[in-house]
C-alpha cells in the first residue's frame, strides 16, 4: 500500500458536540476516505464567536449563537481529532471580512498543531467562500498545496456579491485542485474561470448500511402515522422551500406530511399550515439525530425536496436507499440524482401546484421499494474515495 496521504481537513462546515448534524456530509466523506487506509487527517473546524456587546447578546440568543460558546476547543469524533479554534464574526458586515478573520485564526491554530508535532502534506478545504479563500492563503503561508471542494451556494449565490466574487475567482485560480459534488456545480465553477484540468466532479455518496429499508409498519408506528405519508428533510430556511411543500399539502387532502429539521422558519411554517387548514396533517418533527433518519425515511411513501438551490442533495439518495422514492425540484444537480422512474421524478415546475402534480404522478405509478433501493445501491462512497485519492496524489506528484 502507498504511503498514506496526510491531510489537514479545513472547514467551518463540520459537526461538533452542539451541532451534530452541521456539515455532516463533510464528515461522512472524510470518514469513508480514512477508512480506505490510504489517508490520515487532522480536522481544523473553526467555530464563530461574536462580539460581547449588548446589541449582539439578544440577537445571539435568538439565533442560537450562544451554543457556539459551548463547543469544546478539541474533541474526538469517530476516532480522529477535531480542533475548533474561534474566529471573530461580525453580523451585518461579516461576509466581506470573513476570509481574513478565518485565515488569521486558522494560521495560528495550524502553527500550534505543527509545533506539537502534527504534520500534513495537503490542505483539504470545503466550501469556497470564506473557507477556500482562507485555505489558499493558509497554504501559501505554510508552503502546502490546497484542494477545495465547492458544495452549493458558494458557487451559485455568493458570486453575486462583488467582494466575494472577486475573491472566489482569485481563489479558484490559485488552488492546486478543485472538486465539485455535481456536474452542474462544476460548470458553475468553470464559468467563474476555474481551470477544467484541475477539476474533479466527485458526488457525495451514501452509507448503504446505515440507510437501508426498515420494517415499514414498525417505522410508521414509531412516528404515529398511517395512510399516505409524505416526508421532507432539511433546515427550516427559505431556500429549502418548505412553504411550497405545505402549500402543496393543501392540494393533497389524502396525505400527511412530516418535516424533519429545525431553523428560523419554524413559527412561520406552522402559521402557514394553520392558515391553509392543514395543520392537523402536518408534523414538524424538529432536528432528528442522523441515526434516526433511516427509520423516518422507511415510514414515508415518498420524500419531497422543494429546494430552490442545492449542490448535491444527500437526502434524495438517503431516501432512495431506504426504499422511498422522491419528488424533487427541477434545479441543477437534482436530475443527476433522479435519473430513472424507480428513483422518483423531477417536478415540471417548482411551485405548490407543480409539487402536488408530481406527487399525484408518482403515486399513479409508485415504484417498488426494492427497485428504489436497488437504484441507490451503486451510489456508495467508494468511487468518491478513489477520486479524492487520485486527485490528492496528482497534486502531490505521487500519481506515478
Amino acid at each position: 500500500m502507498p504511503t498514506p496521504i496526510r491531510l489537514l481537513t479545513f472547514s467551518t462546515l463540520y459537526p461538533n458536540s452542539m451541532q451534530p448534524n452541521h456539515g455532516v456530509f463533510v464528515e461522512n466523506r472524510l470518514r469513508h476516505l480514512l477508512a480506505s487506509g490510504e489517508a490520515t487527517s487532522v480536522v481544523l473546524a473553526p467555530v464563530p464567536f461574536y462580539p460581547d456587546a449588548p446589541g449582539f447578546r439578544a440577537l445571539g440568543r435568538k439565533r442560537g449563537w450562544d451554543k457556539m460558546a459551548q463547543v469544546p476547543a478539541q474533541e474526538s469524533r469517530h476516532g480522529f481529532a477535531v480542533h475548533h479554534p474561534r474566529y471573530l464574526t461580525i453580523p451585518g458586515i461579516g461576509m466581506n471580512l470573513a476570509p481574513d478573520l478565518l485565515y488569521r485564526t486558522a494560521l495560528a491554530a495550524a502553527r500550534r498543531l505543527m509545533a506539537q508535532g502534527v504534520t500534513f502534506d495537503l490542505i483539504d478545504a470545503h466550501y469556497v467562500y470564506p473557507d477556500g479563500v482562507a485555505a489558499v492563503r493558509l497554504g501559501q503561508a505554510l508552503g502546502k498545496p490546497v484542494v477545495i471542494t465547492g458544495r452549493g451556494s458558494d458557487l451559485t449565490e455568493l458570486p453575486d456579491y462583488p467582494v466575494p466574487r472577486r475573491k472566489i475567482i482569485d481563489t479558484l485560480a490559485r488552488a492546486n485542485g478543485l472538486i465539485t459534488v455535481s456536474a452542474a456545480l462544476g460548470e458553475a465553477m468553470v464559468a467563474l474561470g476555474a481551470d477544467r484540468a484541475k477539476l474533479s466532479v466527485l458526488r457525495n455518496g451514501i452509507d448503504t448500511m446505515m440507510f437501508r429499508p426498515m420494517e415499514r409498519e414498525a417505522a410508521r408506528a414509531a412516528f404515529g402515522v398511517a395512510g399516505r405519508v409524505l416526508l421532507s428533510v432539511g433546515h427550516l430556511i427559505p431556500r429549502k422551500g418548505h412553504d411550497r411543500t405545505i402549500q402543496a399539502l393543501a392540494q393533497l387532502p389524502e396525505y400527511t406530511l412530516l418535516i424533519a429539521g429545525d431553523g428560523p422558519e419554524r413559527a412561520s411554517l406552522q402559521a402557514l399550515a394553520e392558515r391553509l387548514g392543514v395543520s392537523s396533517r402536518l408534523r414538524l418533527l424538529g432536528a432528528l439525530p442522523h441515526g434516526m433518519l433511516a427509520q423516518l425515511y422507511s415510514a414515508a411513501d415518498a420524500m419531497l425536496l422543494s429546494s430552490s438551490r442545492e449542490g448535491w442533495a444527500n437526502v434524495l439518495l438517503e431516501s432512495m436507499a431506504c426504499g422511498t422514492p422522491v419528488v424533487a425540484s427541477n434545479i441543477p444537480g437534482n436530475p443527476e440524482v433522479v435519473q430513472r422512474a424507480e428513483a422518483g421524478l423531477i417536478v415540471r415546475e417548482n411551485t405548490a401546484e407543480g409539487i402536488a402534480e408530481g406527487v399525484q404522478a408518482l403515486f399513479a405509478a409508485l415504484p417498488d421499494r426494492a427497485a428504489t433501493r436497488a437504484y441507490a445501491e451503486p451510489f456508495s462512497w467508494d468511487a468518491t474515495t478513489q477520486g479524492q485519492l487520485a486527485l490528492f496524489r496528482r497534486v502531490l506528484g505521487r500519481d506515478a
